[in-house]
């Protein structure tokens, strides 16, 4: 394959909501450049981009995929990400690599949530974005209003390149031609708007423009990109990728509008964090030095090889050269270097600045920072939702917890919103993502690929224990005689709260040798080991002092395992003396859902002993709502607000504190506890 120069190259990611056409538009633009010999469709599984078995079993995108094509001297790398916002970590991951979000949305369901959420993340990290409105022929379609909506919720520098003719089944170039015919809107007007725009980033040709009132558009080319690259302007583009109309409009639209990685977003390393923190733009330049960003890890089924796909800002590698991730001295050599293209590699001897290329069996992750010599830094990503859907899993069969654990370690390097840990205060294996549909994916590749097949339920709820008054002397004398050597100890302690969020302090009061220098230690690891068990409900104590004060020694039966046991029972008992209180985990949630369903929004999160903190209208009728809720009440939320919207809301949430429980909330939560450990004894 032929290495471009910078200013040749166009990085795109095709994003928005499900089901607008991102797979569809992808199938449609490799046929139309001769890449495949027939049209790939979702609907039937000949989607040469959707090839995983999962997207074909669900007939929807469940991760990215990747493509290119030369298209008028040009390269254009394509990644068409999934719409889904349960996968919103592998769509958001396409971001850093690319220098234009190109967010589709469908003539027929409109501005979906995803989309919003898209093209605000484009927007915020600074990438060009066009807008493409696909399925232009479908029926009953109302193209100026599904226009206007995309104005209303992204601004009115969306400006049509094109407008469908002939019912949809044509498009006329806006730029092109002041005058002509169209289905919706003014060819002059929306010509003499496109100008406006696109010459206002320009003191030159706004002059000119001025003088004369038009500019040949041989002299807009460089312009162009930058109009769009600085977000004054976002072109809109009309398609139907079933009937190919459209389709190389857009391809010229790629070339013509999507800035270079010289025009587009700069992406800088920095070196240090808070204040020492040095910037340093990176030049995007195939003779500087090497510099890359690993933003998609996948590994094939079949061979299980691992492949870290890299965007190359800088430099130029040669498959004989070194690697090194950012803060590691040890290179690796790349061996194979290859171009990901759908199901399909081909090798390539370069990766230069402003491609993409992927790296065989290497151990990279998302987000690393790859040198030619060992360095140091990072290159800023938009931010990853925090996965707060969480299942506990155990497996079917005995013997499976490793395989388990090797079969969540390749999803938790793959997608950055699954992570899985063992919960040490519930000893649960839990897993977490964005929704119930992400979380279901995972189990059925488990299933699929590595033959596994697993339990889930909702996580326990990693409550807290507490207290909310002291005592006094407390006293417990364990004394155990079976006819060999016994077991004594005698100890008292004075037990009180600490501060939030202080933890444990075991304080020795004893004066003199009323207890033996040896066993003092023996009463604070008893106190410890009852602590993590929990006294009132089996959740972990925290915040506590715990002070020694007196106790007696037996010359003989004293011993370490007696003065644990006692540690253990005396804390019980000044525990349960100390108005024992549970502490709860608190999020902080912004749910964003049409304005319609505002009231239902607010009333159900204040049924769920939440507390509003604020609403923000937003562009396209929609509303976002930040409240304050605690776990247990939210825990499966996904589900409930699906129910609640119809699938037009969206949420985001965040541990914010630990708060005291309710004491009738708190009495339910301790007579189940009681309820199980008698099952238990």
């Amino acid at each position: 394959m032929a290495v471009f120069d910078v200013e040749k190259i166009r990085n795109v990611a095709f994003v928005g909501h499900a089901a607008a056409g991102k797979t569809t538009l992808g199938e449609a633009i490799l046929h139309r450049a001769g890449l495949t010999t027939r049209l790939g469709n979702v609907e039937d599984g000949s989607s040469h981009l959707d090839y995983d078995d999962e997207s074909k079993e669900r007939k929807h995108s469940v991760d990215s995929s990747l493509f290119h094509l030369e298209h008028d001297g040009h390269l254009i790398n394509a990644i068409v990400a999934p719409g889904m916002p349960d996968y919103g970590g592998l769509a958001i991951s396409a971001l850093p690599a690319v220098e234009t979000a190109v967010i589709v949305v469908s003539a027929l369901g409109g501005v979906g949530v995803n989309t919003r959420r898209m093209e605000h993340l484009a927007k915020e990290y600074g990438l060009a974005r066009m807008i493409v409105i696909s399925r232009i022929d479908a029926e009953n379609v109302q193209l100026a209003e599904v226009l206007r909506s995309v104005r209303e919720s992204f601004g009115n520098e969306c400006h049509p390149i094109n407008l469908p003719t002939n019912g949809g089944q044509g498009v006329i170039d806006c730029l092109a031609n002041d005058s002509g015919k169209a289905d919706v809107l003014d060819v002059g007007e929306c010509h003499t708007a496109l100008i406006d725009a696109i010459v206002e980033t320009d003191d030159t040709l706004m002059e000119q423009f001025m003088e004369t009132g038009s500019v040949p558009p041989d002299k807009l080319g460089p312009a162009i990109g930058k109009a769009v690259a600085s977000g004054h302007l976002v072109p809109v583009v009309f398609v139907c990728a079933r009937h190919d109309v459209g389709v190389k409009e857009l391809l010229d639209a790629l070339v013509w509008y999507a800035p270079s990685p010289v025009v587009g977003k700069q992406r800088t390393l920095i070196v240090g964090e808070g204040e020492a923190a040095k910037e340093t733009p990176i030049e995007p330049k195939a003779a500087g030095d090497f510099v890359a960003q690993v933003f998609k890890i996948t590994t094939d089924p079949k061979s299980n090889i691992k492949y870290s796909v890299a965007r190359v800002h800088s430099g130029t590698l040669t498959i004989d050269g070194q690697v090194f991730v950012a803060g590691d001295r040890r290179g690796q050599r790349p061996g194979h270097m290859l171009k990901l293209h759908g199901a399909d590699h081909a090798e390539i001897d370069c990766a230069s600045a402003g491609d993409l290329a992927a790296f065989a069996k290497l151990d990279f992750k998302i987000g690393d920072v790859l040198f030619s010599k060992a360095g140091e830094g990072r290159i800023p990503r938009p931010k990853i939702p925090t996965p707060m859907f969480a299942l506990a899993i155990e497996p079917k069969a005995r013997g499976d917890v490793e395989k388990i654990s090797g079969a969540m370690h390749r999803y938790a390097e793959e997608d950055p919103c699954f992570e899985y840990q063992r919960e040490q205060d519930t000893n649960e294996l839990v897993m977490r993502g964005l929704g119930d549909q992400h979380l279901t994916v995972i189990r059925s590749k488990m299933k699929r690929y590595f033959k596994l097949e697993v339990d889930t339920k909702p996580p326990k709820i990693p409550y807290r224990e507490t207290i909310a008054s002291s005592v006094k002397y407390v006293k417990y004398r364990h004394k155990k005689q079976t006819g060999g050597a016994g077991q004594f100890a005698e100890v008292a302690i004075d037990l009180e709260p600490n501060e939030r969020g202080k933890g444990y302090e075991f304080i020795d009061k004893i004066f003199g040798g009323v207890i033996d220098q040896a066993f003092r230690p023996s009463v604070d690891k008893g106190v410890q080991s009852q602590m993590k068990k929990g006294v009132i409900a089996g959740f972990p104590v925290v915040d506590v002092k715990v002070s020694l004060v007196d106790g007696k020694t037996h010359p003989v039966d004293s011993k370490d395992i007696a003065f644990q046991i006692a540690g253990r029972q005396v804390f019980k008992e000044a525990f349960a003396q100390c108005k024992p209180i549970l502490l709860e985990p608190v999020v902080i949630m912004e749910v964003t859902v049409p304005t319609d369903f505002m009231g239902d929004i607010t009333r159900d999160i204040a049924g769920k002993r939440g507390q509003i903190l604020g609403q923000d209208m937003l562009p396209g009728n929609q509303v976002c709502v930040r409240a304050q809720v605690p776990l247990a009440e939210v825990a499966t939320y996904a589900s409930q607000l699906k129910s609640v919207t119809g699938g037009q809301g969206s949420y985001m949430m965040e541990l914010s504190h630990y708060d005291i429980v309710p004491p009738n909330v708190q009495q339910q939560i301790v007579a189940q506890y009681k309820t199980k450990d008698v099952e238990e004894e």
